[in-house]
């Protein structure tokens, strides 16, 4: 007899940080979507969680600068907690694949990371295109740099790549999702707008991992 697939319900927040009313997420709609590795190579989405339980996170663009900072932080997840847990850390962009070995030397990114250039599965999970701002300055607790200024780091990447371009969509929003073995999906969270990242250390818990001390770093600063 055939099942029905599990769905989800999103978590997301307001402005008080608190939840706001959740959405469903059904994965089997892309569990055949082709994703592209750092050489090229095509590999079914549903292999990232086949076997393993995965945390997923899909970012902007590699040129986003609160996405290089949270990747930074992402990179800071020790391999032997995500090793001892039995979970996989994932960082899926949208660029092309030649833009993730730059990416990963910049953010000092050691973990698995791929590229979905068509944003297919952005597209069919429904993430966000287009930002919804709020007053909160501190959805993020990983990004260290104020509007302006990274911004211009930014722009001066996009400058000094070989291949200018946006290293994806600019308007296009992330997430991040935890699910696997099989499509058992425990987690889902769709950002609103540059700042909505999901704090590392709620989904390292959320997925059954040791949790890491970020508090050494200084909180974000807007202008």
């Amino acid at each position: 007899m055939a099942t029905t697939p599990p769905v989800t319900q999103q978590i997301a927040r307001n402005q008080q940080g608190t939840p706001t009313p959740p959405v469903n997420v059904n994965i089997t709609d892309v569990e055949d979507c082709l994703l592209l590795d750092r050489h090229g190579n095509r590999i079914p989405f549903r292999s990232l969680y086949h076997n393993k339980k995965s945390i997923i996170v899909f970012v902007r663009n590699f040129l986003c600068y609160t996405c290089k900072e949270y990747v930074e932080d992402l990179a800071k997840v020790p391999q032997k907690s995500l090793t001892g847990a039995d979970v996989r850390l994932i960082v899926i962009g949208q660029s092309s694949h030649c833009h993730i070995e730059p990416f990963c030397a910049l953010t000092k990114y050691p973990h698995e990371i791929y590229v979905d250039p068509e944003r297919q599965i952005y597209k069919k999970l429904g993430m966000r295109r287009g930002e919804t701002f709020v007053e909160s300055a501190s959805l993020s607790p990983h990004v260290k740099s104020s509007t302006l200024g990274g911004s211009m780091k930014s722009l001066w990447r996009a400058v000094k790549s070989p291949a200018f371009d946006f290293q994806g969509d600019p308007v296009q929003q992330g997430g991040a999702i935890i699910l696997g073995p099989g499509s058992d999906v425990h987690f889902a969270h769709f950002d609103m707008n540059r700042l909505g990242h999901m704090p590392i250390n709620w989904l390292l818990q959320l997925a059954g991992v040791e949790t890491v001390d970020f508090s050494d770093q200084p909180k974000i600063i807007q202008v």
